[in-house]
């Protein structure tokens, strides 16, 4: 009975003891304490969990600095333009002119007659080819052979027109017939030569101008006009 009252004696002692921890101060506790060492502790074997506040947090590394910490920062290195080598220019079309058209010269041109004969109604005779051409504006129209007088009576050079003419023309100082005679300087005229025919160069006029187609000097007399051009010169070679 006694031991029963010893015992419950303790527990109330314990019970004490707790409910001064939880509400005393810590230096009452710690008297308490003293005085109740001698007594059995129950001592709870149950494992402390530490709770989720309790665990310190894990310290991060500080991140790095990416930036270069260089007390003199080097300055980038300039990189080199690339060369812009510049497109050639484009030079303009050629424009090739056009070749110069010289104005085709007439046919009685471009068989080397005296410009003089060119134009308009003209009979032209060159003593160095010895051809007579009848030449309207430019266009020749038919050539034929002549001859000229000898060195004691010339043919004379220059621009003429026929002022007279004559079919059955006689001459009066020779007394040789002339005919379809077209006058162009005096007693000098463009004339049928029967000699001229028969002999050719052989011989030489009196300073007339000798055809010996008679045919043709018959047609030429027919389409001249008193006032026609006669142009007597020596062409160059």
């Amino acid at each position: 009975m006694k031991k029963t009252r010893i015992s419950l004696a303790v527990a109330v002692t314990a019970v004490l003891a707790l409910s001064a921890c939880d509400s005393g101060s810590s230096s009452d506790s710690t008297a308490k304490a003293g005085t109740q060492s001698n007594l059995p502790t129950t001592v709870s074997s149950a494992p402390v969990t530490p709770s989720a506040e309790s665990t310190p947090p894990a310290t991060s590394a500080a991140p790095s600095s990416s930036a270069p910490t260089s007390a003199s920062p080097t300055a980038p290195a300039t990189s080199a333009k690339p060369a812009t080598s510049k497109p050639p220019t484009p030079k303009p079309p050629t424009t090739s002119k056009p070749p110069t058209t010289t104005k085709p010269k007439p046919p009685a041109a471009q068989a080397g007659l005296d410009e003089r004969c060119l134009t308009g109604r003209a009979i032209c005779i060159d003593k160095r080819t010895d051809r007579l051409t009848w030449v309207i504006d430019g266009k020749v129209q038919y050539s034929t052979a002549v001859r000229f007088g000898s060195a004691e009576t010339p043919t004379r050079e220059g621009a003429f027109s026929i002022n007279f003419k004559s079919r059955d023309h006689v001459s009066t100082i020779y007394h040789t017939p002339m005919p379809f005679a077209m006058f162009f300087s005096g007693g000098q005229a463009v004339h049928y030569s029967a000699d001229f025919a028969a002999n050719g160069y052989n011989g030489a006029s009196h300073g007339c101008v000798n055809v010996r187609d008679k045919g043709l000097v018959q047609r030429l007399f027919n389409e001249t006009r008193v006032g026609d051009k006669v142009i007597v010169y020596r062409s160059a070679k």
